[in-house]
């Protein structure tokens, strides 16, 4: 079975083009293709993990959440958000595990702004239905 082709892992391979802000032997940084807000980058190791990996793995994520922070702070001095999507709820798209960096305006709700075609529903969980691990 042929494995799938993974858009960031040929991104990072200079296969694609892309708009690169951060490159070290670990994680790149380059700009997302939406356009929701100014400043849209995604922050992705080098190496191909799912985004429950990426979570699991203290070292890698812990340097993606530094130069997250640090790129954040630089270009959007008033605020961002460093976020990550699990799953098809979430809206993730890539099976490549990586953080989104959001900013450069007023960020507003974090639930409920995504407009037509995104419809929102509040799901309360059923009670005892959410157990520590």
């Amino acid at each position: 079975m042929e494995k799938a082709l993974c858009t960031f892992c040929e991104i990072i391979a200079g296969r694609l083009p892309s708009r690169m802000r951060y490159e070290d032997d670990t994680l790149v940084v380059f700009e997302n293709l939406l356009d929701w807000v100014p400043v849209m980058l995604l922050v992705v190791p080098r190496e191909h993990v799912t985004q429950t990996e990426l979570w699991t793995r203290p070292p890698v994520l812990s340097k993606m959440g530094s130069v997250a922070v640090r790129i954040g702070e630089e270009l959007c001095p008033d605020g961002f958000r460093v976020l990550s999507n699990f799953g098809r709820d979430a809206l993730q798209t890539q099976d490549h595990g990586h953080l989104h960096v959001g900013g450069g305006a007023p960020l507003g709700r974090y639930v409920g702004r995504f407009g037509p075609g995104y419809p929102v529903q509040a799901v309360t969980p059923a009670p005892g239905s959410l157990k520590p691990q």
